[in-house]
C-alpha cells in the first residue's frame, strides 16, 4: 500500500500507527487530526505495548500533552510525538542515562541539538532506554530491566539505541532520536529491522558534548526510523549551518538512479565469521543492487590494527567516564554512591583512572592514524556494502552489564566489527532492512560512503526502499505478534 492510500484509509485514532513521522506531520497540518490527537494514540500504545517491549526509561505524558495543545506548523514534523534516547538531557525528562545513581535525576541543560528537534515541531513522551551511558552493545540494564526485540522477545535489540529502534519497530512512535558511536544506530536497526543512519562526522549541531573530546568525533546523533524519508528530513532538520552542501529533496530524488560502484566484502580479516543467515542477506542485497544496474566488484576489507584500536575505544570510553564520575561526585557530595554504576561501567572506569586525562590526546592520536589506514585502504569505490551486524538478535541474558569484563569488551569489538569502521572514519553509513531469516528476524545491510556524502547513500536507500519496501513487512509481522493485539 503506498503512503497516499495509507493516509487516506486512516479513520481511527490507532490507524495513525501506519504513518511515518511526516504523513502524520502532514494529517495536522492539513486540519484533519491534532497534534493531541496523535499524542494521546501514542500514549495509549505505550500504555498497550510498552510493558512487553520495555523500551522505555521514562516519560512526562503531562508535558507533552501540554505542548501538544500549542504546535508551530514552521517544522517538518509539527505536533508528532517522539522519544529522546537517555543519553540526551532534555528538559522537563529525567536523564537517567542508563543507570540505577541518576534514574530520576532531570534534564536541566539543553543542546543545540534538543533545540533543533524542538524546531522541527517534535513532542517529545518520554526517554527510551539505552545501555548504562550508551556503553554496551545490549540494552539490558541493571536499572530498568532487559529491552527485548519485538520479533522474539526473547531477544536483543542491540544497543545502545535498543530502547529508540524497539519503539518505532514496535509502532510506539514514528520515529525516535537515537546516537551511534561504533554501531549504536544501525546494530539495533539491523536486529530489529529498521533504517538505521549514522551521518558524516561533523554534519549535525552539537548535542552540548565538548568539541575537543575524541568522542565527540566518533559519535553522532541522529534517529531510529521506518522510512528513509523520515530519516533525511530529520538530518535536513539537525545539519550544521556551514555544512557546505545541505540535503535537498530534488537532488536526492534526481539520484536515484544514478549507477555506482559499490565495492562488497563479507569477512573481516580481524573480525569474526558472519553467520549463514548474515551471508544470504548479503547475497541477496546484492543481487537486488545488481538487478538495479549498480556495478558490483569485490574488495578486501579495509586495514588498520583493530586490536589496538579496540582497546583505545575501551580507554578512552574509560577515561571519559573516569572524568564523569569526577563531575557526579561532586555534585551528589555525600550521597554519591559509585555501586550505583554497573560493574562493567565502573571496570571501564578503572583502567581510565589508571590512564589519566592525558590519555585523551594520545586516544585521539591512535583514532586519527587509524583513519588514515582505512582511508588509504579504500578500494576505488562509490560505496561499501557488508553486512551491518554478524548475526541476527541473540539472546537476551548473555551480555548482562553484570557479565566478565573481557568477555562483555570481546562482544562489544564482535558486534561492531563492520559498523564502526566508518565510526572510525568520519563516513556517512546506513543499515537497510533488506532481509528476515527463516526464523522471523531481520538482518541489515550496511552501506558506507566518504565523508560528506551522505546525499549518495540517501538517494541510493531510496532506490532500495522503492524496489523492496520493506514497511509492509514490519505491519506483517506486528499482525503476527501477541503484543501489538489489543
Amino acid at each position: 500500500m503506498s503512503m497516499d492510500a495509507v493516509i487516506k484509509s486512516v479513520t481511527s485514532s490507532d490507524d495513525f500507527v501506519h504513518l511515518d513521522g511526516l504523513a502524520q506531520a502532514d494529517l495536522i497540518k492539513r486540519g484533519e487530526v491534532t497534534s493531541k490527537d496523535l499524542v494521546q494514540a501514542a500514549i495509549r500504545r505505550i500504555e498497550r505495548i510498552n510493558p512487553d517491549i520495555n523500551a522505555i526509561a521514562s516519560h512526562n505524558f503531562h508535558l507533552a500533552l501540554q505542548q501538544s495543545e500549542a504546535v508551530s506548523m514552521d517544522g517538518p514534523f509539527a505536533g508528532v510525538p517522539t522519544l529522546i534516547k537517555d543519553v540526551l538531557s532534555y528538559p522537563g525528562h529525567a536523564n537517567g542515562f542508563g543507570s540505577r545513581l541518576l534514574d530520576t535525576v532531570p534534564g536541566l541543560t539543553s543542546s543545540p541539538y534538543v533545540e533543533a528537534i524542538d524546531a522541527a515541531g517534535f513532542i517529545t513522551l518520554g526517554k527510551s532506554t539505552t545501555s548504562e551511558f550508551g556503553l554496551l552493545g545490549t540494552t539490558e540494564t541493571l536499572a530498568k530491566g532487559a529491552t527485548r526485540n519485538p520479533w522474539d522477545l526473547s531477544r536483543s535489540t542491540g544497543g545502545s539505541s535498543g530502547g529508540a529502534v524497539a519503539a518505532v519497530a514496535a509502532g510506539l512512535v514514528p520515529v525516535a532520536h537515537a546516537s551511534d558511536g561504533g554501531g549504536s544506530i544501525r546494530g539495533p536497526a539491523s536486529f530489529c529491522g529498521l533504517f538505521g543512519f549514522k551521518p558524516s562526522r561533523g554534519r549535525t549541531v552539537s548535542n552540548g558534548m565538548p568539541a575537543e573530546l575524541p568522542m565527540t568525533a566518533i559519535n553522532s546523533d541522529h534517529c531510529a526510523s521506518r522510512s528513509v524519508r523520515d530519516s533525511i528530513a530529520w538530518l535536513m532538520a539537525t545539519e550544521e549551518e556551514t555544512v557546505p552542501e545541505k540535503l535537498q529533496w530534488d537532488q536526492l530524488q534526481k539520484r536515484k538512479s544514478a549507477r555506482l560502484r559499490i565495492g562488497y566484502y563479507a569477512i573481516d580479516e580481524n573480525g569474526p565469521n558472519p553467520s549463514a543467515s548474515a551471508l544470504v542477506a548479503l547475497s541477496s542485497t546484492l543481487r537486488l543492487c545488481e538487478e538495479l544496474g549498480h556495478e558490483l566488484v569485490e574488495i578486501q576489507s579495509p586495514q588498520f590494527e583493530r586490536g589496538e584500536v579496540a582497546e583505545t575505544f575501551f580507554s578512552l570510553m574509560g577515561v571519559v567516564m573516569a572524568l564523569t564520575f569526577e563531575q557526579l561526585k561532586a555534585g551528589f557530595g555525600e550521597h554519591y554512591n559509585e555501586d550505583g554504576f554497573e560493574p562493567y561501567t565502573r571496570a571501564l572506569v578503572a583502567k581510565g583512572r589508571e590512564l589519566g586525562p592525558d590519555y585523551l590526546a594520545q586516544a585521539g592520536l591512535s583514532l586519527q592514524e587509524a583513519s588514515k589506514s582505512i582511508e588509504a585502504s579504500r578500494a576505488a569505490c562509490d560505496v561499501i556494502l557488508t553486512p551491518t551486524t554478524p548475526y541476527a538478535a541473540f539472546p537476551l541474558g548473555q551480555y548482562r552489564p553484570d557479565g566478565p569484563v573481557d568477555a562483555l569488551k570481546a562482544f562489544v569489538e564482535e558486534v561492531a566489527c563492520y559498523t564502526v569502521i566508518p565510526s572510525i572514519a568520519g563516513w556517512p553509513a546506513m543499515s537497510v532492512p533488506l532481509y528476515w531469516n527463516e526464523g522471523g528476524l531481520p538482518l541489515g545491510s550496511h552501506f558506507s560512503a566518504r565523508q560528506g556524502q551522505d546525499d549518495v547513500l540517501f538517494s541510493l536507500a531510496l532506490q532500495l526502499e522503492e524496489a523492496q519496501p520493506w514497511q509492509g513487512k514490519i505491519f506483517e509481522m506486528w499482525e503476527r505478534n501477541a503484543w501489538y493485539k489489543d
